[in-house]
């Protein structure tokens, strides 16, 4: 048996100078969450690895910060089931890997199992502060967590967290109260927030308990809600992103067979402006 593993953080760093603070180059925030399903889909004989493949998607969004959920860094079953695969299981923890060159990569664990490990992660193309996380599970069932990230764009300290939700209404409630707490304690009032990622809610009803924490859910005005999943025939708008400080200029989801072979879920992208 494999031995438990302890949860983990990680941050690398590698900065394009074309990116940094000063540049010419200012127009809007890019923004994308995307959960990549770990790396892989199918099941049994039919199982193939897609982390190759997530790597070049997540590089044509050519967004800013990309919120991911579902990514491994480590898990012993599957790099030796896919060792032998074209590219092979990275040596590297997803996140790190599927970073775009002159990208930094943060990264905490929320669920740690028999074969490895699962989290949270940012990729940025600005520079990133310090990791923080917060458990908001809600029963032993479901391991859950925020990662919190503030970055610097274009001289602004943007705070960044990066959720998952659980799969039960009364625990998203919950948690959403948990986020709450999380924020008041930790992001400076009124300072620029996002909160992205997959947020699990099928019926439409997160939105009115996060305006009361004064986050408004990102879309263009008089728009529709944008469906990312399921990925083939997507219906559902389970990944969004949530703001303060912001005013939503441009949503995107990209669809087509080869995004939705590479998870179950589509990236959302959306492009925003300081309110």
């Amino acid at each position: 048996m494999t031995p438990p593993l302890q949860a983990h953080s990680f941050r690398s760093s590698a900065f394009a100078s074309s990116y940094l603070p000063g540049s010419t180059m200012v127009g809007p925030l890019r923004v994308a969450t995307y959960n990549i399903h770990k790396g892989v889909r199918g099941m049994g004989p039919t199982k193939r690895l897609e982390i190759h493949n997530l790597g070049l998607g997540i590089e044509s969004l050519d967004a800013d910060l990309v919120f991911l959920q579902e990514v491994r860094l480590f898990h012993a079953r599957e790099s030796r089931q896919f060792q032998r695969t074209h590219g092979g299981w990275p040596e590297q923890g997803q996140a790190e890997f599927l970073a775009p060159e002159g990208y930094g990569a943060a990264y905490h664990t929320n669920c740690v199992t028999r074969h490895g490990e699962h989290g949270n992660a940012l990729l940025s193309r600005w520079p990133m502060g310090s990791i923080g996380h917060h458990d908001v599970s809600d029963h032993r069932f479901e391991q859950r967590g925020l990662l919190h990230v503030p970055v610097k764009w274009h001289g602004m300290e943007v705070h960044a967290v990066v959720a998952h939700f659980g799969l039960i209404h009364s625990s998203r409630l919950r948690q959403v109260q948990r986020l709450a707490a999380f924020i008041e304690q930790t992001v400076p009032a009124g300072a620029p927030l996002l909160v992205a990622g997959d947020f699990n809610d099928w019926g439409e009803r997160l939105d009115g308990p996060m305006q009361a924490m004064g986050l408004q859910r990102a879309t263009p005005p008089q728009a529709t809600n944008t469906p990312t999943f399921p990925s083939r025939v997507p219906v559902f708008a389970l990944d969004r992103v949530y703001m303060r400080g912001f005013r939503c200029v441009r949503t995107t989801v990209p669809r087509g067979s080869a995004w939705a072979r590479m998870s179950d879920h589509l990236p959302l992208l959306v492009e925003l402006e300081p309110a």
